[in-house]
């Protein structure tokens, strides 16, 4: 979760799509209609959810994730049981969408919810009134409802997996959150934060930069955040380098090299074949462009020639016969 330093969640970056997001909080933090969030895994919805809630009046926030209760127990931890409706059940016990009356219930993935659930849902958020499991008199809890998933619900209600009613009922007002490969602008500034809140001091190499922000992120933001106290974790230095990032992206950096080098040999070919006076302004023959891409590759693995030959997608010896050659 990211805040400022009085503990409100932000959003950090300031891509034009993000802006926008900043603005549409503010307006629906006036409102008290039905919010649906879209977006994929790690996108921030409940940074979002958070900074929604904070924009109105207050009361409690209760996030209740759909996908983590067990499904056994999800009747019981919605609506709450009086004392005696199962075994166990010693005492009575108010429900997570009782303790958010006069406040927000934050519903994440709401698509994993069962259908079974999905009609009592509807009830007490038309009624404002809850029924606990083994109970019959009904308790007021007035709340505004969030809801998120990362499902296509409008597929989902075709498939017979979820409510027509109740998706319409959620679906009033709907924000869709962009992955963070749609505003890779942010990733500096999330790095600097990230930086901040987990970091003493470090700060990342050039190529660490230029190889996180090219990342795709398929995590998201989440994934963004793992990956910077992964390498605080094994970093004794200030300074991050490549040597520092996850397996899965130096794997990835690998490959994008890999493919960069390979392009750029056939280019280079392709030129070296035409006649020098045809050759267009600013190539370079096939060996300077061979060389640079060695130069290139040993910078980034600081001088290991194994992994270089890996990256150029050629032989250590191969490589060391390129070496003699160019000196």
């Amino acid at each position: 979760m990211m805040e400022d330093l009085a503990g409100n969640p932000v959003l950090v970056g300031h891509s034009p799509r993000l802006c926008e997001i900043r603005r549409l909080i503010e307006r629906l933090g006036r409102g008290q209609s039905p919010v649906l969030l879209l977006g994929e895994t790690g996108t921030g919805k409940e940074v979002v959810a958070r900074g929604i809630h904070h924009a109105g009046p207050g009361g409690p926030f209760v996030p209740i994730d759909c996908s983590a209760l067990v499904a056994t127990l999800l009747e019981s931890e919605l609506f709450g049981h009086t004392k005696g409706a199962f075994t166990g059940a010693v005492s009575h016990k108010p429900g997570l969408l009782e303790l958010a009356d006069g406040g927000t219930a934050f519903l994440d993935e709401i698509g994993e919810l069962p259908v079974r659930l999905q009609g009592k849902l509807l009830r007490v958020i038309e009624d404002q009134e809850i029924r606990p499991v083994g109970g019959v008199a009904r308790r007021r809890a007035s709340f505004r409802v969030i809801a998120a998933t990362n499902r296509d619900l409008a597929r989902e209600v075709e498939r017979g997996r979820f409510r027509r009613d109740l998706y319409y009922r959620l679906n009033v007002v709907t924000l869709r959150l962009p992955p963070l490969r749609a505003r890779k602008e942010d990733i500096p500034a999330l790095l600097e934060h990230f930086l901040a809140s987990h970091g003493r001091r470090h700060h990342l190499s050039p190529e660490v930069l230029e190889a996180l922000v090219a990342y795709d992120w398929p995590g998201n933001v989440r994934e963004l955040e793992n990956c910077v106290e992964r390498m605080l974790a094994f970093n004794s230095g200030p300074v991050l380098h490549l040597a520092d990032l996850p397996t899965g992206l130096q794997n990835a950096l690998h490959q994008r090299q890999a493919g960069e080098f390979a392009g750029q040999a056939a280019l280079s070919r392709e030129v070296a074949a035409a006649a020098p006076e045809s050759r267009p302004a600013g190539v370079v023959p096939l060996e300077e462009t061979e060389r640079q891409a060695i130069l290139r590759a040993l910078e980034c693995t600081q001088g290991d020639r194994g992994r270089a030959a890996q990256l150029l997608g050629i032989g250590r010896t191969t490589l060391y016969r390129k070496l003699k050659r160019y000196r």
